[in-house]
């Protein structure tokens, strides 16, 4: 592992420190130990990985696509090569359960293929010309240097999902990843260079958020930046990138429903809720946040959910078994603990956990919460944790309702046996990804991306590939 390990920033393609040599230490969440450090950069050493990115876009973007398309090849090869390491890397770092963690890293690999393989079909169009002697057409072009901000929960298919598009499609990248979990990020600078992108394509920074953050802001050379992250810090991007108008793409916050209809089958709708709800933690953005499940079948959904969660195994990520690791951190663990503490006080019944788990750290018992309502916190609050509050509702119409009642439209879920429901479902539901039946949906040929305060832009698809490219017009006359 420790090849892959890097304790340094990857900048113009050398390996180096902070200037002022301090470091950040990275701990394993599971038990609080260190795992290593990494560089505290700032602005200085950002604006040196921008001015580098910068140097290297002429030559990379005249790349041809066949010799691009075979770099991330060579990429995606050696993630799956590497995919055994760099699960136990991001274990370590971020606490999801290895089997977790190693189907994370090869959808990485597999975002990495589909854009090498999307780059060769980007292609212009000829227009039909109103005017005689001229010809009209479109063709694409990279935008330019990429800055793309990524989160701890999944630090490696988040970066994968930005930095493969950006580097199919001609542009050098700066990567922030996150502090709690730099390790994942820094690996792949390893890879990179591997896979032979040039020197100065691919820049990786660790540090302080707020450093780095204003210098990507603030640098008229990055002309695009991709941020998965919370709506709050997202607006705040949003506010900073006018100033040089770059472009964005925002990957925000979620408060995902799950609706479960009575005529429903109510064994898929358990298996549903407990991936959709349990993996990670709870600690995705498209997890179910709060589950709606019609009067008909409520008492035996909310028995059966309870006791599968009450079954789960909470232990290290690194253990055989592991289905459920830690917190993140112990914010998030207080958080998790304020939250349930709310919606006991405004009647929630507790059926499973509700607590701290006995292991102690930051493990936290899976929890279902009956007799949710709409006053409780967890209603409007992106949990971010092992909670599943349950509601019961007894029309479509009310489902549908207290389904979009959120400023948030990134994932929704729903059970039903019912074809046409299913279809007004997907007209009616205001949010970005909607999984009818399923919840596993996402996958690099899909579009993944939110709708009102959950984002912007798309991510996946060749709709991911086209928020890194900018399209010109030519009209060329005298024919």
């Amino acid at each position: 592992m420790a090849d892959l390990l890097q304790q340094a920033i990857l900048i113009d393609g050398t390996w180096v420190g902070a200037d002022d040599g301090t470091t950040i230490d990275v701990t394993d969440p599971s038990n609080g130990q260190v795992i290593g450090t990494v560089p505290n950069a700032g602005q200085a050493e950002t604006d040196r990985a921008i001015a580098a990115a910068h140097a290297a876009f002429p030559a990379y973007a005249a790349k041809t696509v066949t010799e691009r398309a075979q770099l991330m090849r060579n990429l995606a090869a050696l993630i799956t090569e590497n995919a055994d390491e760099l699960a136990r890397i991001l274990t370590l770092e971020q606490g999801k359960p290895l089997a977790e963690s190693k189907g994370e890293v090869l959808s990485s690999a597999a975002y990495v293929q589909w854009f090498g393989e999307e780059i060769r079909r980007a292609r212009g169009e000829v227009i039909p010309s109103p005017w005689p002697g001229r010809k009209l057409m479109t063709t694409k072009h990279p935008v330019g240097v990429v800055a793309a901000i990524t989160p701890w929960n999944f630090p490696s298919s988040m970066l994968a999902r930005k930095l493969g598009p950006a580097l199919a499609a001609g542009c050098p990248v700066v990567v922030k990843p996150a502090t709690a979990t730099p390790f994942s990020g820094l690996a792949w600078g390893v890879l990179c260079e591997r896979a032979g992108f040039p020197p100065g394509v691919v820049n990786i920074l660790t540090g302080s958020a707020r450093a780095i953050g204003g210098a990507i802001m603030a640098s008229p050379e990055v002309r695009k930046v991709t941020f998965t992250g919370s709506t709050e810090v997202g607006q705040e991007l949003l506010r900073g990138a006018a100033d040089t108008v770059k472009k964005v793409s925002m990957e925000l916050g979620g408060n995902a429903p799950f609706i479960v209809f009575d005529d429903a089958d109510l064994d898929r709708a358990v298996d549903g809720a407990m991936i959709a709800k349990f993996r990670n933690a709870g600690q995705t953005c498209i997890c179910s946040n709060r589950i709606y499940v019609q009067a008909g079948i409520y008492d035996a959904f909310v028995e059966r959910l309870a006791e599968r969660a009450r079954a789960l195994k909470v232990a290290p990520g690194i253990e055989d078994g592991a289905e459920q690791g830690p917190m993140v951190d112990a914010a998030a663990l207080a958080k998790i603990s304020e939250l349930v503490q709310d919606a006991v006080d405004k009647g929630g019944n507790v059926l499973t956990g509700g607590a701290p788990h006995e292991r102690g750290g930051l493990f936290y018992a899976p929890t279902v919460i009956a007799n949710a309502t709409p006053e409780m916190r967890v209603t409007q609050e992106e949990i971010f944790g092992p909670v599943a509050p349950i509601y019961k509702f007894e029309t479509e119409e009310e489902g549908l309702r207290l389904a979009n009642d959120t400023i948030y439209g990134l994932a929704a879920y729903a059970y039903t046996g019912d074809l046409g429901r299913a279809f007004r479902l997907q007209d009616g539901l205001e949010y970005g990804l909607i999984g009818i039946n399923e919840v596993l949906i996402v996958t690099p040929e899909i579009p993944f991306g939110g709708l009102k305060a959950s984002g912007m832009g798309k991510e996946g698809g060749w709709q991911g590939l086209d928020d890194y490219l900018e399209t010109k017009y030519t009209c060329i006359g005298g024919l």
